[in-house]
């Protein structure tokens, strides 16, 4: 008997709506607040990758080489942080990004879509934007500990790590030589 396509819309609807029935011990709660928190993790970082990768494209003058190296390895390391994330958020039991459209709404990382930036100016941005996702990360990682999730928890540690390396190379990068480093 063949179904009729009412029939089969309705059941696509229920199964796009039903909740995730992914085995975790994490209440609905926890899994909700520790998933959302993530997700605009990785707002940001899809939003950092992709302004790493613009400034590594659009980078000029006589440190390009260096610059350019040094931003590759920045965003490969960013968007290395991507799948782990995503699939950190689906093991506790909650849906992630989808689309542009949803790291758009999301994301707390500024754009930047100057035609022309000098290149101090897109290392001090890049730095300034690390370390914000390094506070957000500390502020996820506190959702986790509230929830006894230290799996995620201890993610978010080594992110943090990496994220404070790429910010003091950042910082030291544009460091003047005649202000003792500073």
């Amino acid at each position: 008997m063949k179904q009729t396509s009412s029939a089969k819309m309705v059941r696509l609807r229920e199964r796009r709506s039903a909740a995730l029935a992914t085995p975790s011990d994490l209440d609905a709660r926890a899994a909700r607040e520790v998933g959302g928190a993530m997700n605009r993790i990785l707002a940001d970082v899809f939003a950092l990758y992709l302004k790493t990768k613009n400034f590594h494209w659009h980078m000029t003058g006589p440190h390009f080489r260096d610059y350019h190296l040094l931003l590759d390895e920045q965003a490969d390391q960013i968007f290395a942080m991507t799948d782990p994330i995503a699939e950190r958020v689906r093991k506790v039991g909650a849906a992630t990004l989808k689309s542009i459209g949803q790291i758009g709404k999301m994301q707390r990382i500024l754009d930047n879509d100057a035609d022309y930036v000098e290149p101090s100016d897109m290392l001090a941005e890049l730095r300034e934007d690390n370390a914000a996702l390094t506070a957000s990360m500390r502020e996820a990682h506190e959702i986790c500990e509230k929830h006894r999730d230290i799996a995620t928890a201890s993610l978010i540690e080594v992110w943090i790590d990496e994220t404070e390396r790429r910010t003091w190379f950042l910082f030291e990068t544009l460091a003047r030589p005649d202000s003792g480093g500073r």
